[in-house]
């Protein structure tokens, strides 16, 4: 199998009415999964702000859409998510550009190898920083808008490495372990103002990164024979759950975990 995170296979995807013109804000959204999610919305006609630190990517995600006539051109902030006041301001901004933001995709997160003997107290709060801290204060920075328009949908993006045992990043299988501690506390709060929290969960997509950063083809081996689905996962496919669950149609789910694993868990 090449080594291409280009090759899905050819779907014919839902349209959803009730995403045309909705406001959208992707974190991580400049490659990967998170670009897979941006350019899925933009098909569905949503009016989308992705925020990322990677310029160049987010430029080159930008350019996709060159000429290409979608109902709107989506917006790119660079920012650091680390820096919660700096992600906040962004939020801020984005909102100012496209009006209050009714669904937030957290998405952002960095799957770094690293062993639990090298870990130290600095990298660890690293860790969680990088891969859990941004969703909670990205989610009070748009939950009162969301309130006040009595409609919000967020999605946070898990891993289902923490339930699968991957022990070659504990710090990054631990933080995501938390997103999930934020979706059920979360909904339960916002669920009277009509406001839904919920977590996708990836297994393993074929990505850029995944491919240039981690493939070999013992590890492609060992996942497809752990999978029910005998070959790849691609982020558009990953990015439908997400729009289901963005749309009017996934209106009665909460506090729930939705994986896109190839049936690997």
């Amino acid at each position: 199998m090449s080594n291409d995170s280009s090759a899905a296979p050819r779907s014919t995807y839902a349209s959803y009415p009730s995403l045309l013109d909705r406001t959208v804000l992707v974190t991580g959204g400049a490659d990967g999964i998170g670009a897979g999610i941006v350019e899925q919305f933009v098909a569905q006609g949503s009016r989308v702000a992705f925020a990322d630190i990677n310029v160049d990517k987010g430029r080159a995600l930008l350019s996709r859409f060159a000429g290409t006539g979608p109902r709107h051109q989506p917006r790119f902030y660079e920012v650091d998510l680390v820096d919660i006041e700096a992600t906040q301001a962004m939020i801020a901004r984005a909102q100012a550009d496209l009006g209050g933001i009714t669904v937030l995709v957290n998405n952002a997160a960095s799957d770094d190898r690293h062993t639990w003997d090298e870990m130290t107290p600095e990298y660890w709060d690293d860790r969680l920083n990088t891969n859990l801290r941004h969703y909670f204060f990205a989610i009070q920075a748009v939950a009162p808008a969301m309130i006040e328009a009595r409609n919000g949908s967020i999605v946070n993006i898990g891993s289902s490495s923490y339930m699968m045992q991957e022990d070659f990043f504990p710090g990054y299988a631990i933080a995501k372990s938390g997103v999930e501690g934020i979706t059920r506390t979360l909904a339960r709060t916002f669920g009277p103002d009509n406001v839904r929290v919920n977590t996708v969960l990836p297994g393993w997509v074929a990505t850029e990164r995944q491919l240039t950063k981690w493939w070999t083809p013992e590890g492609e081996e060992g996942t497809l024979n752990d999978q029910a689905i005998k070959r790849r996962i691609y982020p558009a496919e990953f990015a439908q759950m997400v729009l289901f669950l963005a749309a009017d149609d996934g209106a009665a789910c909460t506090a729930q975990e939705f994986l896109v694993d190839g049936g690997r868990r």
